[in-house]
């Protein structure tokens, strides 16, 4: 059973957005992402932390910044129960009218990346989401102030490539079953619709995010914009780098549900099958060609 902070409880005010931040041990990062958040010119948001079950010091780290900002609520699971279950945790106590995600080890670009998806979709009533371009980057890190995304090479991290989704809702759909078509920490939506459509996918513990994205697509339009709005940390402990072959192997189950619903399936479930073929070779040799192909890869599908 999940714990959640009874200070979190006290604020009457409900907000336009509800932030969500899935977090498991990396108190470490947590507070580049947070200052991401902060530093944004809209205001009226909480953030959820839905801790789970970290073992290092992530508790006190959150702890810490609660006591900065009281717009800031924390909930934490005993035990590692997986992404899915875990942004479910956190989704359901969301107040806001729109949900963004971030992910705990990828800030925010810029100032107004909210502020321009707010009114996005408050002059878009049939769309139920909308997200933004990546700055892939290299494990060192990257800076959480960088206000115009401009390549940087410093302590923080070196960038790696950056890379666009499809942007307009069909250009989104034709692509749809290669690949997420929403880059996760990018993305803002309807907490509706979100409800709709039951949240994530509890009974999958990898690629939740692509279901979930897959589904919104079903009942409402999408968007991207031609912006960078979020950093991605490529790393070993990125869930489709760590755990690549249950991963795309999740990935594969979860397009048979949508066979007929998008289009060019066959063609999609090729490529997937050759990413899920390739996850069996050695890591020695898997390792100095993934930048490439998921350069190679974005460059192709978004």
């Amino acid at each position: 059973m999940s714990s959640v902070d009874p200070a979190s409880k006290m604020s009457s005010h409900e907000p336009r957005v509800s932030i969500l931040m899935g977090t498991w041990n990396r108190a470490r990062l947590l507070p580049a992402a947070v200052r991401s958040i902060q530093n944004q010119s809209f205001k009226d948001w909480e953030l959820i932390i839905a801790d789970d079950g970290s073992t290092d010091e992530t508790p006190q780290v959150v702890q810490g910044l609660k006591m900065e900002d009281e717009r800031i609520r924390y909930v934490r699971n005993p035990r590692n129960q997986g992404i899915s279950k875990n942004y479910n945790t956190g989704l359901r106590l969301a107040k806001g009218e729109y949900v963004a995600m971030i992910d705990d080890d990828d800030p925010w670009i810029g100032e107004n990346k909210l502020a321009r998806q707010v009114k996005f979709l408050d002059e878009h009533p049939n769309y139920v989401g909308c997200g933004g371009g990546v700055i892939v980057v290299d494990p060192a890190g990257k800076p959480f102030d960088t206000a115009h995304g401009k390549p940087f090479d410093t302590a923080h991290g070196k960038e790696l490539y950056r890379y666009f989704k499809p942007q307009t809702d069909a250009e989104i759909r034709k692509l749809m079953l290669f690949g997420n078509p929403m880059a996760n920490s990018t993305t803002l939506f309807r907490r509706a619709a979100g409800e709709e459509v039951g949240w994530y996918d509890e009974t999958t513990r990898y690629s939740g995010d692509r279901d979930f994205w897959l589904k919104m697509g079903l009942i409402g339009r999408l968007y991207n914009f031609p912006e960078y709005f979020s950093y991605y940390t490529m790393s070993g402990e990125n869930t489709s780098i760590a755990k690549m072959k249950p991963h795309l192997q999740a990935s594969l189950k979860i397009m048979q549900r949508y066979k007929g619903k998008y289009p060019h399936y066959f063609q999609a479930l090729l490529l997937n099958q050759a990413q899920y073929l390739y996850s069996f070779l050695p890591v020695s040799i898997r390792r100095p060609l993934h930048v490439l192909l998921a350069r190679l890869k974005r460059a192709a599908v978004g």
